[in-house]
């Protein structure tokens, strides 16, 4: 399993309702979380060979930024 840290633009939990179909489509993500506390709302994905362009891209079409953190 892979762990993928991203800082986002997710601000609201009405925000992240929004995106949980888009990340649960994927069949390789096994688990996601956001802290919307932490000041860069930080997005956590376990998965099993998920690219972090492709959660970039996720986030991006739903109109939030993304940007993959090193961990």
């Amino acid at each position: 399993m892979d762990v993928l840290i991203f800082k986002t633009s997710v601000a609201s939990p009405q925000e992240v309702s929004r995106i949980h179909p888009l990340l649960t489509s994927l069949a390789e993500i096994r688990q996601y979380n956001f802290d919307l506390e932490d000041c860069d709302n930080i997005l956590r994905v376990v998965s099993s060979g998920v690219e972090p362009q492709t959660i970039n891209h996720m986030l991006q079409i739903a109109g939030f930024t993304c940007e993959e953190l090193p961990y």
